[in-house]
């Protein structure tokens, strides 16, 4: 072979290695692809370590969605999108007729700054398109029915003409044990006391509710209910997991914390269902059969936020019952003056 076809030939075997060499990267890039697994979908609701959906964090439950539907409304369920941006403005600019609720939000004499408290009109918002809470066509708690309305009519005369003898004839909120918001189920205000942080534990859900810094601890371990004969203000939760829906189940009431009127046998259903990352449905549905002919069902959108949840005191508490007990003293000494 000659000199000129060697060099050719060495040539050609180079530029050839040097094309395969060129090629082995993609190769490899292509087989590293092809062998690498497709992202795994996050799994959805996130868990505890026991594996229970995880309901943890810092909820609002800030809205203007008042319980019951404004009359006029009929049977409608749901705005459209404009009405509910027409009704959110009419909200900040604090125009919402007499049957709107804008809570710690509504200007007054005490509160001349709301946003020194920071009531600030401009957060007032809708969570839902619903047009009330309560869910359903009436849009409405059920009319009371006749005994339950005599029950809560011979309640009110027993304690008329002495509603200040003593502390006990007072409502428990004066006292600052059992405030309206705090009370189950738990009914949203507007722009105040809107925060409850929740945190599990196995068996255990804990759910601080930011007025009065109400904890309620609910077993989820099966237990039943304690005996009929021991009564709670706030009744005896159990709770149990309906899929991803935490389910508290309430019964043993007092006839010291009637809800709307509602008696002894007040029992309460309540679920929580984390609908996205940063929205919990809480559902509550009401039966008392000496109070409502049916039972009833509100459902209110919470949002998750990063709080801090703090300190809500109730200093009103210290002093409250005392000046109201000695004021009243004070007249029933001038009212004997004045009979002698």
């Amino acid at each position: 072979m000659s000199h000129r076809s060697l060099g050719l030939t060495i040539a050609l075997a180079a530029a050839i290695l040097v094309a395969l060499l060129a090629q082995v990267p993609a190769i490899a890039q292509a087989q590293s692809g092809a062998a690498k697994p497709p992202a795994a979908a996050k799994a959805w609701p996130p868990r505890t370590p026991d594996g229970k959906p995880d309901l943890q964090g810092i909820w609002s439950d800030n809205t203007l969605t008042p319980l019951e539907r404004p009359k006029g409304l009929g049977a409608k369920e749901f705005y459209t999108d404009q009405e509910l941006a027409e009704n959110s403005k009419k909200a900040r600019e604090g125009n919402v007729g007499e049957e709107g609720e804008l809570g710690a939000a509504r200007p007054n004499a005490v509160r001349y700054d709301l946003e020194l408290y920071g009531f600030d009109p401009s957060k007032l918002r809708y969570t839902s398109k619903r047009t009330s809470l309560i869910v359903g066509p009436e849009g409405v708690v059920p009319p009371m029915l006749p005994q339950a309305k005599e029950r809560n009519a011979e309640i009110a005369a027993k304690n008329k003409g002495h509603e200040f003898d003593s502390y006990q004839n007072r409502p428990l909120r004066e006292r600052c044990i059992l405030m309206g918001q705090e009370q189950i189920p738990m009914r949203p205000g507007a722009n105040e006391g809107n925060l409850l942080q929740i945190v599990q534990g196995q068996g255990y859900v804990s759910l601080l509710h930011e007025i009065d810094h109400s904890t309620r601890v609910i077993p989820t371990d099966g237990r039943a209910h304690v005996p009929q004969n021991i009564r709670l203000w706030q009744g005896d939760s159990v709770g149990h997991w309906e899929g991803d829906t935490l389910v508290v189940d309430t019964t043993n009431f007092t006839n010291r914390t009637p809800f709307r009127g509602s008696s002894e046998k007040l029992h309460l259903i309540e679920r929580f269902t984390r609908t996205a990352d940063n929205v919990m449905t809480y559902q509550f549905t009401v039966e008392d059969p000496a109070t409502w002919a049916k039972p009833w069902t509100a459902e209110i959108a919470w949002t998750k936020t990063k709080g801090p949840v703090y300190e809500w005191a109730c200093h009103e508490g210290n002093t409250m019952i005392t000046t109201i007990l000695r004021g009243a003293r004070v007249g029933d000494a001038e009212a004997a003056k004045k009979g002698k």
